[in-house]
């Protein structure tokens, strides 16, 4: 009977790389292990993703393209990044409860977006709080994609 030894999520992973001349400072490093769904998915039943579109909400950092992480049991707090359905449209925006306002986030110098008044007869369903997002630098490169 043999036994082995099998390599938990909590060991290290030990890299090298073959270098020939002068030893590189990072030759030899340990790394954490990484999981981007323990990182960016607490709640892992009431995630979803969304895929931005338009430069409304650039100025908290989503961008068109972008992908946003969205969740249904985060409690909304005033100045959330939410997403909405309004009158059958998805929105994403910041929430403002003290005045019943979608608010967006242009960057400076794009001001054409109005805040939206919420009023009683709109229709308006809480779809989730965005708590994170991903941003692809290289579009259309697939060489790392498998």
């Amino acid at each position: 009977m043999s036994t082995s030894k099998h390599r938990s999520d909590k060991d290290p992973v030990m890299a090298s790389i073959g270098i020939t001349g002068f030893e590189s400072p990072a030759s030899e490093y340990n790394t954490l292990p990484l999981s981007l769904d323990k990182l960016l998915i607490h709640s892992p039943s009431s995630t979803w993703f969304a895929r931005v579109e338009g430069s409304s909400m650039e100025g908290v950092g989503l961008f068109d393209g972008d992908i946003a992480i969205v969740c249904r049991q985060t409690k909304v707090v005033n100045g959330d990044v939410i997403v909405v359905t309004l009158n059958g449209e998805f929105l994403v925006k910041i929430i403002d409860t003290t005045n019943r306002r979608l608010l967006s986030a242009p960057i400076y110098g794009h001001d054409n977006y109005p805040p939206l008044t919420i009023s009683e007869c709109d229709s308006l369903s809480h779809e989730g709080v965005v708590v994170s997002s991903i941003r692809f630098h290289r579009k259309n490169d697939s060489s790392c994609r498998r």
